[in-house]
């Protein structure tokens, strides 16, 4: 086989998949985001905070959670929120959050609790598989990137 012929194939395999998605043969879960698998965060040097959650984000301003909350971003959020907070439209472009402690309500209902709508995962849980601190240290980031 020639290598324009696979390129055809494998093009006309995804507009299949595409179409048969949005023609409700296959539902669309491909297109939901549930299916990550939480990467470690090293939050070494910060301070711990405990098994309660924090009503706001101990961590504001703070140069170090901001250093680890961009590479646990990368490495947790960036696949469907896109690098730099900069959603493709998968998932909400997290550059618009509310800064400040107004904010933090909301990111913490959601990371803690994730996302789910008609059964579909859209976001899984965070809290148990990362923490609070993790967490917090993503928020430290994420307002660094605010488009207000």
């Amino acid at each position: 086989m020639n290598a324009r012929f696979l390129r055809l194939s494998a093009a006309a395999l995804i507009v299949g998949g595409i179409a048969a998605v949005s023609s409700g043969i296959f539902p669309a879960p491909a297109f939901a985001h549930g299916d990550v698998t939480p990467q470690a965060v090293d939050t070494t040097g910060l301070e711990p905070l405990g098994k309660d959650w924090k009503e706001s984000n101990p961590y504001r301003g703070n140069e170090r959670a901001i250093e680890i909350g961009k590479s646990a971003f990368n490495q947790n959020c960036a696949r469907c929120h896109g690098l730099g907070a900069v959603s493709g439209g998968i998932a909400p472009d997290l550059r618009f959050l509310e800064p400040g402690d107004g904010g933090d309500e909301w990111f913490k209902e959601r990371v803690r609790n994730g996302a789910i709508r008609n059964g579909i995962t859209y976001m899984p849980k965070f809290d148990e598989a990362l923490g609070q601190e993790a967490l917090w240290t993503i928020r430290s980031w994420l307002e660094t990137v605010a488009e207000q």
